[in-house]
């Protein structure tokens, strides 16, 4: 780890941009073992910051693509010289993933993220739960993301959850994804050291999303409605998202649910199913 940290103390890190340099060996060599890196694959690596997954993966890897935001990290992955790796300068939520890998290739995505823009970044890279055909998601294959561990929890977190964890976030990464905490991170395992403990989670792409719905638009719009306001019952959400309360009424009956329900108590299947229920009370 000290040669790690000895390379990352040489970097001026840049706080606004959310730097924190993996210097752990032990957990970088993880990251290699759950993304699977073969010699066939193309990698896509967002935040490369320094390059110490880098430099591993371009030993691995048929190509590595890095897309780093901040000029001076470039300079120094620039060092590397490796013909393999494409680097470029820009920021991953303003690029077309589809457009920087190879025609027809289903590519591997490491993410060691800014923890601040997570669900942005895993919604660029799914798509939303009601975007069927994304461009960015069609490309990959798999995605190993690094993040806050209670963001972890709640990427992976199901209607049975303690603290709240399960809500918009979980239904976005499960709906397209098969999710998984894979690794515990310790703080001390950075530089700088974050104030917060982080997991690794690997994200298996799906081929059909979780649900096979009649209106995936609609779908999303009542597990919007449900998460907006927590303290309230599913039914006054539903109520305020202009929902009329005898479709409300037929719809929880339909599927069995208590009056009082809150959001965070339906899994992803029984929202599936009260989606469609609202849908027909509403045509009846």
């Amino acid at each position: 780890m000290s040669d790690y940290l000895q390379r990352a103390k040489f970097f001026r890190t840049k706080k606004r941009l959310g730097q924190n340099f993996l210097i752990n060996p032990d957990v970088i060599d993880a990251i290699l073992e759950f993304a699977d890196i073969n010699e066939n694959d193309t990698v896509l690596e967002i935040g490369p910051g320094i390059g110490f997954v880098t430099e591993q993966l371009v030993k691995r890897a048929k190509k590595v693509i890095a897309v780093e935001l901040d000029e001076d990290a470039i300079d120094v992955l620039k060092k590397l010289n490796a013909d393999n790796l494409q680097i470029i300068h820009q920021d991953i939520l303003k690029t077309d993933i589809s457009a920087i890998v190879p025609e027809n290739a289903k590519i591997k995505v490491v993410a060691n993220i800014p923890y601040y823009i997570t669900s942005p970044i895993v919604a660029h890279l799914l798509g939303e739960i009601d975007d069927m055909d994304n461009k960015n998601r069609n490309c990959i294959k798999s995605v190993i993301l690094m993040v806050q561990e209670e963001v972890a929890r709640r990427m992976t977190a199901d209607a049975g959850a303690e603290n709240k964890a399960y809500g918009l976030l979980s239904i976005l990464s499960q709906f397209w994804a098969d999710c998984k905490i894979v690794k515990l991170v310790g703080r001390r395992s950075f530089y700088p050291a974050p104030k917060v403990n982080s997991a690794l989670v690997k994200l298996d792409i799906r081929e059909t999303p979780l649900l096979a719905l009649v209106d995936y638009k609609h779908f999303r719009r009542v597990v919007k409605a449900a998460f907006a306001q927590r303290r309230k019952t599913l039914r006054n959400c539903l109520l305020q998202a202009a929902y009329p309360k005898n479709v409300i009424e037929t719809a929880f009956k339909k599927v069995s649910l208590p009056e009082d329900i809150r959001g965070e108590k339906l899994s992803i299947q029984k929202f599936g199913e009260l989606s469609e229920a609202l849908l027909d009370a509403n045509k009846n």
